[in-house]
């Protein structure tokens, strides 16, 4: 691995690491203070959506000024919303917490455009694969962390994440090269970046898909804690080795199935066959009344996961020019977090409503939808290319 590639891929490890860390605490700490199902729903949408406004501009900033210091500012302003997170007295705090952290939230998008800027458009897919497997490992080091200290306390772990972040940004300020590139984008607001990615129909068409897959992952991600807790009875320390044992499986995907699959595949294949293996896994949790067919079930989940977001992503940075990937990643960005916002506040809606496995359930039907919809898509796609031939 290159030395800029292994730097980005380290900082990413440890930050996500902060991140996990919140994961499985974040909905039953909200909880304590006397947070509905739907209102953590909300405080998972407020740090996605404070993303969606500033994600753009991030982008274009790092296209402007360089990846290293929007990566440094975004990893601060993380520091500073855990230290708040910690500190917080009534569910207020906590969002105003999530929206700080969101706000200064560019660092993944930063991080793929540096990665576009060192890598060739062949290396990409593997090159997200990797960005793919920090999350693993973040995911994996993460909630186990998360579920040991909250035997102490529940701000304990968050206090863990504050400092761990600390450590990610002085590994990107001691030893992350700057990127040659530069360009001349000019940081503009959520709307003007999806303008100009959504004049461009291939790109409109990546983006849309894009939107309805985070908005489906988002269900799981922002109810996987209260469906545990509701289900199975588990609490903040069981959620956390569970979600860890997934992560595990994120990395074995990410770094070994990943090249392979695409690379035979193509990146619009493999992204099919991961929305198909995703929806089996989560539409099987959701029927799942028992721990063991419950862990079964995120098998074919977590591997469907792991092929879907490294190959959009790839599939997403072939339409843009090395002067624009930091823009039209910030654009994609902004649409996950609007994904992310969607997500959780549907499925723990659905879960305060009609119940935990519901809520898996309509995620699952709707990935399913979509891998039709690619397919059909591909199919046209086709006949009109033999058709014009």
């Amino acid at each position: 691995m290159r030395r800029p590639l292994l730097i980005i891929f380290l900082t990413l490890v440890v930050n996500l690491i902060g991140f996990g860390i919140i994961i499985p605490l974040l909905p039953l700490y909200a909880e304590s203070f006397g947070a509905s199902p739907i209102v953590v729903g909300l405080l998972f949408a407020s740090y996605s959506l404070s993303q969606l406004v500033a994600s753009p501009a991030l982008g274009a900033l790092s296209d402007r000024w360089g990846r290293r210091p929007v990566l440094i500012l975004s990893l601060l302003g993380t520091v500073v919303s855990f230290v708040m997170l910690a500190l917080a007295s009534s569910v207020p705090w906590l969002f105003a917490a999530r929206l700080v952290d969101g706000f200064s939230g560019g660092n993944i998008s930063t991080a793929r455009a540096y990665v576009a800027d060192i890598t060739t458009e062949d290396e990409r897919a593997k090159a997200y694969g990797l960005i793919g497997a920090a999350f693993g490992i973040g995911f994996v080091l993460g909630p186990a962390l998360s579920g040991a200290f909250a035997h102490v306390s529940y701000t304990a772990p968050i206090w863990l994440a504050a400092a761990i972040t600390i450590v990610a940004t002085a590994l990107a300020w001691a030893w992350l090269p700057e990127t040659v590139h530069r360009g001349a984008a000019n940081p503009g607001p959520f709307w003007s970046g999806l303008r100009r990615a959504f004049r461009r129909p291939r790109l409109r068409r990546l983006l849309v898909v894009d939107l309805i897959y985070w908005s489906a992952f988002a269900v799981f991600q922002g109810t996987f804690a209260l469906f545990c807790a509701r289900r199975f009875g588990f609490d903040v320390p069981h959620t956390g080795y569970v979600l860890s044992v997934f992560g595990v499986l994120g990395v074995l995907v990410q770094v070994g199935l990943v090249p392979r699959v695409v690379g035979r595949l193509g990146e619009r294949r493999a992204f099919v066959m991961g929305l198909l293996l995703a929806a089996i896994g989560w539409g099987g949790a959701a029927l799942a009344h028992s721990v063991p067919l419950f862990l079964v079930s995120l098998v074919p989940a977590g591997i469907g996961g792991g092929l879907c977001t490294p190959s959009m992503t790839s599939l997403i940075s072939r339409q843009a020019s090395p002067e624009e990937q930091g823009s039209v990643q910030g654009a994609a960005s902004s649409l996950e977090s609007l994904g992310r916002a969607i997500g959780p506040v549907w499925g723990n809606g659905v879960l305060q409503l009609a119940g935990a496995g519901a809520a898996f359930g309509s995620g699952a039907l709707v990935l399913a939808s979509l891998a039709l919809v690619m397919v059909g898509r591909a199919a046209s796609d086709q006949g009109a290319s033999r058709a014009a031939a």
